[in-house]
């Protein structure tokens, strides 16, 4: 076997990896999805909208501030603490099936403790994953069942437009992965593409091995990139499990299906070893799934109820 074949299988193997943790955090925010109440009282207010996308702004401003500025282990305090919060916030409903609520609380505190000092001290590329997993499936849970689909999609078709401007355009995205992957935090997914790679030994950052056209050592994805077209997996979930809806289902594979389209297409450029934007083809991907099957299927956009 030639190295650009052996090159081709590394990747081809990665690629697979990295498309199952789509399903696997897709299909455990289902299965977790009813423990969970709405963020907001009215499901299918726009503000709602407005408020998520101020915050991600605002958030986002914050830390690349932080970066040029001041100490970027300030920014991992941030991020551990609001990793710990989020940890604990998805793990209490999670323990509350089977314990009495004040058991419940402790356990989610010393779980958020845990996986906060695992990170702190331990952050290699599996530990990451794990903390992925968890906290990606809780906030598509959290906010499926917050949006109303018209909501999700409105959300998702301007995320996806922020994303290719941020990537190609102003390139703050890269800026903001390359702190993200500095400081080892599980706001993305870590895909080895050899056997004894090692996330804690990573010295170079994204811009250094694009300008010097190194090979990358693995792939890596922005947790944001699954939980965005997740989003609307879980809200169309919801929609069909609250109305009962014959072959409803099905629609809510097709969404994911639609992703994983998107993602493929998303990967024929990714290999070529440029950054790219995710969002516009994974969640144009999870629209056309859900606007396809909806109508073919079922006759009509289910769920899809246009502001007056």
């Amino acid at each position: 076997m030639t190295r650009d074949e052996k090159k081709g299988k590394k990747e081809f193997l990665a690629i697979i990896v990295m498309g199952f943790f789509f399903v696997i955090i897709h299909s455990l925010a289902l299965l977790i999805i009813g423990l969970f109440k709405p963020a907001f009282k009215d499901t299918g207010d726009p503000f709602n909208v407005a408020y998520i996308l101020i915050i991600m702004l605002v958030f986002t401003a914050i830390i690349l501030i932080i970066a040029k500025f001041y100490k970027k282990k300030l920014i991992q305090f941030i991020m551990l603490g609001a990793i710990g919060y989020t940890a604990g916030y998805i793990s209490w409903p999670l323990y509350s099936i089977i314990l009495p609520a004040n058991f419940s609380t402790i356990l989610a505190i010393i779980t958020a403790l845990i996986l906060v000092i695992l990170l702190y001290k331990y952050p290699e590329w599996y530990i990451i994953d794990i903390c992925g997993i968890v906290i990606g499936a809780g906030a598509i849970a959290i906010f499926g069942k917050s949006l109303d689909i018209f909501l999700v999609i409105s959300l998702l078709i301007i995320l996806a437009i922020y994303d290719a401007i941020s990537v190609y355009k102003t390139k703050h995205m890269i800026d903001l992965a390359d702190t993200v992957m500095d400081l080892k935090l599980p706001v993305l997914l870590v895909v080895p593409k050899i056997r004894h790679y090692s996330l804690i030994k990573e010295t170079k950052s994204l811009k250094e091995k694009l300008k010097e056209n190194e090979e990358r050592e693995a792939f890596f994805m922005g947790l944001g990139d699954i939980v965005m077209p997740g989003i609307l997996v879980a809200a169309v979930f919801n929609y069909v499990k609250i109305n009962n809806i014959v072959n409803g289902i099905s629609v809510v594979l097709s969404v994911i299906i639609g992703t994983l389209i998107g993602f493929s297409i998303l990967m024929i450029y990714v290999i070529k070893g440029k950054p790219q934007a995710g969002l516009p083809c994974l969640c144009g991907g999870a629209i056309l799934g859900y606007l396809i099957s909806s109508y073919l299927l079922l006759g009509n956009f289910i769920g899809l109820n246009l502001p007056l």
